[in-house]
């Protein structure tokens, strides 16, 4: 996270708190706002993270839901700001895509048994 601001709305602004975050991603800046029963985040917005391998997979994955972020399922997590992100390794793709009918069900099968994707599992 490159900077940080918590805020208080006054009174005639509906009162409550909210906090405002830069961080960046691979040179990309994104601002987020987060302003508590103002406004909420959902699934409809999120963010990929297309991983080169498990390793990467799972520092993300570490760092997403740490300090009060959320496992959800199928690559899915919340960080501690309720933003919704897909921590998937590349390798998944050729795994779903796959011209083998029989890779394709099971790396899709076993997807939803993960919240994690572990890519192991799904081979």
């Amino acid at each position: 996270m490159k900077e940080y601001h918590q805020y208080q709305n006054p009174e005639e602004a509906g009162g409550g708190n909210f906090e405002t975050a830069t961080i960046e991603l691979n040179g990309i800046e994104f601002n987020i706002l987060a302003a508590g029963p103002f406004f909420q985040f959902n699934e409809s917005v999120s963010f990929v993270i297309h991983c080169k391998d498990q390793a990467e997979v799972d520092y993300y994955w570490s760092a997403l839901t740490a300090n009060g972020g959320q496992e959800s399922s199928c690559g899915w997590c919340k960080d501690k700001y309720g933003l919704s992100w897909q921590v998937v390794p590349v390798e998944y793709f050729d795994l779903i895509n796959n011209d083998d009918p029989e890779v394709r069900e099971k790396a899709m099968k076993n997807t939803f048994t993960q919240k994690k994707i572990l890519l192991s599992e799904l081979k």
